[in-house]
């Protein structure tokens, strides 16, 4: 047991690093693309600016935990254990929603273009961004102050409400409609969106479209329905589990513990989808690779001008 403890504190600290680095390096420069160098405005916009923010907030409190996870030993207090234990329901649930609502954008650009003009502007985006901010804040905030703390015999140096959702069993038929409102709803609006976005595709019914938008819509599409299978349906099913109480075994703490590692690791893969909806933000991606390669290169050649210096200076000074 202690040497499963041992590689999965270390393998965690490995993986956390990794995200951490990552992801505050790619949300920030999605920032700085999306929301300062980007002149002109649109829908698209605005959701990835949203994702890159729920990203970095979910991102910073990744430190925290592994300072947990290294030490064994929560020295940071009550309120923010908290604050983090909250943030690992808070985040899927905002992400899957901002998910749902791209594909709805998607289908109004390919299916709807005549009034997506109309329902697709910046006010009417920011205005259905803000309601997702604010309805997931809502059905999250009570587990800030939760009367069920595991933590409270431990005199809250422990925070097994960060790896632990043992303390959300209490409340059944509230976590069962979270399930059903923030993770079976927005798939079901994604699914929706793509099977009539496909259909409109395969029967030509979206040919006016230029080809451009039907290709970022289509990269668009396959990276949201990747991320969601991939980070977020196995973390949502071992919930589900474990508020049914069917994860007594060993093997389902093992593959509960790899589910979240998982959704963790969607921090890492919007690049991808920032990516398939920016040219420049792959520019500006483009651009810091192409310098630190120029770095380099010029180091190399500093190093082997020195170099051959010396060797000359030698020779010179032997002669």
């Amino acid at each position: 047991i202690d040497q499963n403890v041992t590689i999965h504190r270390t393998f965690g600290l490995v993986f956390y690093s990794c995200v951490f680095i990552i992801g505050v390096i790619v949300n920030m420069t999605a920032l700085w693309v999306f929301a300062l160098t980007t002149k002109r405005r649109s829908s698209v916009t605005i959701y990835m600016i949203n994702v890159a923010l729920v990203d970095l907030t979910f991102i910073l409190m990744l430190p925290f935990r592994m300072v947990y996870l290294q030490r064994d030993f929560w020295p940071f207090g009550d309120l923010l254990c908290r604050v983090s234990a909250t943030l690992n329901v808070f985040y899927p649930c905002i992400a899957l929603w901002l998910f749902g609502l791209i594909s709805a954008d998607r289908y109004l650009a390919i299916v709807q273009p005549k009034q997506s003009k109309e329902l697709r502007n910046v006010p009417k985006t920011v205005v259905a961004c803000l309601g997702a901010w604010l309805m997931t804040l809502a059905a999250t905030a009570s587990l800030l102050f939760s009367a069920d703390d595991p933590d409270g015999v431990a005199n809250f140096t422990t925070c097994l409400k960060t790896v632990d959702f043992i303390y959300l069993r209490h409340n059944g038929p509230v976590n069962f409609t979270w399930i059903a409102f923030f993770f079976l709803l927005p798939i079901c609006i994604m699914i929706g969106c793509y099977v009539v976005i496909v259909d409109n595709l395969i029967r030509g019914r979206a040919s006016k479209l230029k080809p451009k938008v039907k290709q970022k819509s289509i990269r668009i599409i396959i990276t949201l329905i990747v991320q969601v299978l991939v980070c977020f349906v196995p973390f949502h099913v071992c919930l589900l589990l474990h508020l049914l109480g069917l994860d007594k075994n060993e093997a389902f703490r093992k593959w509960a513990v790899f589910s979240t590692f998982l959704m963790n690791l969607s921090n890492v893969l919007d690049i991808i989808l920032y990516y398939s909806v920016s040219k420049e933000f792959q520019e500006r991606v483009f651009s810091v690779i192409l310098y630190r390669n120029y770095q380099r290169s010029v180091r190399r050649k500093s190093r082997h001008t020195s170099s051959m210096r010396s060797i000359s200076n030698v020779t010179s000074g032997m002669i």
